[in-house]
């Protein structure tokens, strides 16, 4: 496919960068995103099809996080599984051992399930491992489904995998990256909070600073104006995760037309203490329930600040 140059601008300079949200064209959402090799890629669920129906990743990547290269469809459920044809929705990358390991969610039968594709360029193509790393709940869990994946790797090389709609829960990946451990299957959904602050949805995040684990997470619907972005801490990739006094780290502004602010990533500058958000909210056109709200996103990207104690400054959301 011909690649796509989206020229947002050359004479911005990175802290001036956010006010071009959103960074990519048309519709995406859930969006993960990469350093590696000198550049940066976006992947993300396709959205704007009824009912979350996009079943395909597309990859942007960029130099600079202003000008952004379309990379094509890296990963097609249609055409490159066998044990699932349904839809796609929130990818999650990680690069270890020289290899690309792209974990998504999709459909199993009548439930969700998370998958794992395996790739030698973080373009790919990547390869289908052939059946899922995660099909069911942890065990005491009742409800919720297996989707919004996430991967941590710990400085001693341990990663981990995150996921849960309605729960959260974490295992141990083994060494294969394409299995768990299921005996270090852990729940650790947060506890208590309402929809104004921290109560858990989905969504999981996980990134490490100055020796800290920071969770993020979604709360509410992400069709809803309210939807937002809380995090906690811990010791332990493992948990137990520690609400922070201040739980919400990004949340609407409607006054500036800008409406549910969640499912993030973060990025890290290579080599600095400078990080950044990705995330996306809803295309203001599209706000009334019936126009589909919770399927027309946009993916934007702001500056996120750290306090001298390690919390987090809540992030204001740009255009």
């Amino acid at each position: 496919m011909k690649r796509l140059l989206l020229t947002l601008t050359c004479a911005l300079s990175l802290s001036a960068m956010a006010q071009r949200n959103p960074i990519l064209p048309e519709l995406h959402a859930d969006p993960e995103i990469l350093a590696d090799g000198g550049r940066y890629y976006i992947y993300s669920t396709t959205d704007g099809a009824p009912g979350w129906g996009g079943y395909y990743f597309t990859c942007y990547s960029s130099k600079n996080l202003k000008t952004w290269e379309y990379e094509g469809i890296v990963f097609d459920l249609h055409r490159d599984t066998q044990w699932t044809k349904g839809n796609a929705w929130a990818p999650a990358i990680e690069k270890k051992n020289g290899k690309y390991y792209l974990y998504y969610s999709a459909e199993q039968g009548n439930g969700k399930a998370i998958g794992v594709a395996v790739g030698d360029s973080p373009t790919g193509p990547f390869r289908d491992f052939g059946r899922p790393i995660v099909d069911r709940r942890p065990e005491g869990v009742r409800n919720g489904q297996q989707i919004d994946v996430d991967v941590f790797t710990d400085d001693d090389g341990q990663s981990y995998l995150y996921w849960g709609n309605g729960y959260m829960a974490v295992a141990k990946l083994n060494i294969d990256m394409t299995s768990i451990d299921p005996t270090s299957i852990r729940v650790l959904t947060p506890r208590g909070g309402s929809l104004q602050d921290y109560k858990y949805r989905e969504g999981t995040y996980v990134f490490k600073r100055k020796g800290k684990y920071y969770f993020m997470w979604s709360v509410d619907d992400t069709g809803s104006p309210n939807y937002h972005v809380a995090y906690g801490t811990a010791t332990s990739p493992m948990g137990p995760i520690t609400v922070a006094s201040d739980p919400i780290v990004l949340q609407q502004r409607p006054e500036q037309r800008i409406y549910g602010t969640a499912h993030n990533s973060v990025l890290r500058l290579p080599g600095r203490d400078t990080w950044y958000i990705v995330y996306h909210r809803i295309n203001p056109d599209f706000i009334d329930k019936a126009h589909g709200p919770g399927y027309h996103r946009e993916v934007c990207i702001d500056r996120m600040y750290f306090m001298r104690d390690g919390s987090i400054k809540p992030v204001v959301p740009t255009k």
